[in-house]
Parts: C-alpha cells; structure tokens; sequence
C-alpha cells in the first residue's frame, strides 16, 4: 500500500522531493525489514525511477546503493551506464560490478568514468591494464596515485609511453618505489626529448646543440639510475640499454670513471657474452692482454682501451668516489689523471680526448658545486668576516702578481688563500 501510494506522488512531485524520496526508498530497500511484497513492490519503484526525468533522482540511488553488497543487481547495472554524473559512485565504490564490465567501461566511457574506476579500491590487474592501455592522461593519474591498485610493470611501461611527457605523470611515476630502472630511464628520456623540442622551438640554441646537451644529460641521469639499483635490475637496465642503442664505450667509460663499477662490469658481461665471474676477474687484473681482449671481445672501439686501463689503475690508486645526493659523480682526480696519459699516448683517436675533456670540465665543475655546499652546511658566516672575505678577493682581481699562489693537493685543488678565507 505505502509503495502504491509513493508511485502515485511521485509522477507529479518536483525533482528535488522526487530525489528524497527515492533516497528514502532505496535505504529502507537494504535496512528495513519488508515482507517479500513490499520489497519486490519497492524494487519495482525503483526500477521505474531509473526512467526518471531528472539525474537527481538516479543519483540519488546511486548514492544509497554504491557500497552496498546487496544493492539490486539489475538497478547497479542501469546506474553504471547512465551519464558520469549518476554513474560515478557506483563506478567508483560498488563491489557488485565485474572486472569484465569495468573493462569493457574503461573501453567506451569518458574520461570521468575511466578516473572513477581508477580510484576503486582493490583495482585488480586486468583492469588498470586496460586503463593503462586505454584510458586518458587523467585516469592514467588517478591510476599511479591509487596505492590499492595493482599495477604490472608492463602496465606502467604503457603509461610512460602514452603519457611520460607529462610532468604531473612523470613526477608521480618517479616517487613509486616498484618502478624498474628502464622505464625510470624511459621517463627520463621523455623529459630530454620534450626539452629539447622547446628550447629549439624558442631558438635559444640549434637542434644540435640542445640535442648534444641532452645526450649528455642522459648519460649522466643514467649513471645516477644505475647507482641505486644492484642485481637483476642491473642486468635489465644495460638490456635496456643495449636494445636501445645507448650502451657506448662513452657511458660504459663514464660508469668506470664515476666508480660504477657493477655497471662497467655489468656491460663488459652484456658485450662480451662472458661470465660474471670471468669478467670479474679480468677487470680486477685492470691490464694486460686479458683485458685488452675482453675489450675487444665487447666490442669496443680498440681507441678507447688506452682510456680504459688507465681509468683501472687510477681507480686502484686512488679509489672511488661516493655518492652525492644520492647520485654517483665523476671523480675528478681521476679523470684528470686518465685525461693526462691518453694526451701522451699515440694511439688514441680525438674524439676520445674531447670526451675525457668534457668529462674534466664536468667533474671540476661538479667538484665546485660540493665544495661550496660544504662551505655553507658547517655554519652561517658573520657579516663582517663575509664582507671582508669579499674585498679580499677584489684586491686579488685587481692584483697583476699571481705567481705566488700556494696551490693545495687537498682532493679540491683550490687556491689555499681562498680556502682560508
């Protein structure tokens, strides 16, 4: 009786009261105790309101029934395919829809429907994959930053493709722990490439000059990658890699000099096709005709092995550098003394010298940058002693006698006077 008498009111009552009244109904539908009458009566009500004129109605239903275990299947079903703004609790909460229809959703629906069901707790697999392959820049986002979501690295491979030049993506990919090292660099790549399309589009320099700056940004971002990751994820970067044309005497030269010596090795065994172990050996030796062959067994060009022996034995001397701010550095002694013997050396080709001067350049610069981070971390200079320091530099630029300056063999190579100050 009570159900006859709503469907009677409600044919001619204002969408706001009919969207009450249908948010009454449908609570009462899951928490009161209805004989079997009244509930099918009731489902039948509502099943009639999904016709309703106004999306206020339906949302309303949609609300009430969005968490619901018990929720009428035929009404979740209806309230999933109407317009994103009735649709969107029920994509985003109910536990009633199948993985397979929120695939096919993912498929056919719009960008708000994509972002709702990227937000699902739960998210299985298949579906963000399909998300992944499908969905817009959007859910892609709401689907990297949903912590209950399981995500396949090919899923996240699919994401770095279609939308890795987005820098909200790209930021939020970055800060996942479960991200592999090819795709880190794959992202990294995306970054160059979109920088270098600007600053060429601007005409702030040519094609070529952004792209060698780019070139050598990626080498450096790769050495940094390759410091935080060990093992298999090693053996899968230099994969990467080596299938993407990257893997150069160049990078593999850097690696050794910046004292990333699993990558070094970890690209000889690539190379080469030797053992890990054999390999090992043969670069512990650090000279020889062993090594010599090994070289040349990877591939690399025969005017780099001069470079690479002596980067060996300079790293026996003086050891490696570590890390700074997470990322492994050129060590600059090295590099310098590397740099020294090829220039005396007859057999090595031009273009290696100007690899390992860029290389001297970066590290002393690099260098720098430590040093006087140090300087500032130890403590706040008293204004006066700052002011000072100042005009006793100034005289020094204004001074013709420079031949008396004491140079420091403190690993920083600095000018001692400027060191004191």
């Amino acid at each position: 009786m009570i159900v006859r008498q709503f469907i009677t009111w409600v044919r001619n009552a204002p969408a706001g009261e009919r969207a009450e009244a249908t948010r009454c109904l449908a609570r009462a539908w899951l928490v009161s105790e209805l004989s079997d009458d009244d509930r099918a009566a009731a489902e039948g009500a509502l099943l009639m309101l999904l016709d309703d004129a106004s999306p206020l109605v339906r949302r309303a239903m949609a609300d009430v029934f969005a968490r619901a275990d018990d929720a009428p299947p035929a009404i979740i079903a209806a309230l999933a395919a109407d317009q994103p703004s009735v649709a969107l609790p029920i994509l985003e909460h109910s536990p009633l829809l199948l993985d397979s229809d929120l695939v096919d959703i993912v498929a056919t629906g719009a960008c708000e429907t994509q972002c709702a069901i990227a937000r699902r707790d739960d998210l299985p697999a298949s579906v963000a994959a399909a998300i992944a392959e499908v969905g817009s820049a959007a859910s892609a986002l709401e689907l990297i930053e949903n912590p209950a979501a399981a995500l396949a690295q090919f899923s996240l491979a699919r994401i770095v493709e279609r939308h890795g030049h987005l820098a909200a993506i790209r930021e939020t990919l970055l800060a996942r722990d479960d991200l592999a090292a090819p795709l880190r660099l794959a992202l990294a790549e995306k970054l160059s490439a979109t920088l270098t399309q600007f600053v060429s589009g601007r005409a702030w320099m040519s094609p070529e000059r952004a792209r060698h700056i780019a070139d050598e940004a990626m080498e450096r971002s790769t050495v940094n990658i390759a410091a935080r990751i060990h093992g298999e994820d090693m053996t899968a970067l230099v994969r990467h890699l080596r299938g993407a044309g990257q893997l150069t005497a160049g990078l593999i030269l850097r690696a050794l000099l910046s004292g990333n010596t699993e990558l070094f090795e970890e690209s000889l065994v690539e190379l080469s096709g030797l053992a890990r172990s054999r390999v090992a050996g043969l670069v512990t030796e650090r000279g020889g005709a062993s090594l010599t062959a090994l070289l040349a067994r990877a591939g690399l060009p025969q005017s780099t092995f001069a470079a690479f022996r002596a980067a060996l034995e300079a790293s026996h001397e003086v050891g490696f550098v570590g890390t700074v701010a997470g990322a492994t550095r050129l060590r600059r002694r090295m590099v310098e003394r590397v740099l020294t013997q090829c220039e005396t050396a007859e057999t090595v080709a031009e273009p290696l010298l100007i690899l390992l001067r860029r290389f001297a350049t970066e590290s002393a610069r690099e260098e720098a940058r430590v040093f006087c981070d140090e300087l500032a971390a130890e403590e706040v200079i008293d204004t006066h002693v700052a002011v000072d320091a100042i005009a006793q530099i100034e005289r020094w630029g204004q001074s013709e006698a420079v031949d008396d300056v004491e140079v420091v063999d403190d690993g920083y190579d600095y000018d001692d006077r400027l060191i004191a100050a």
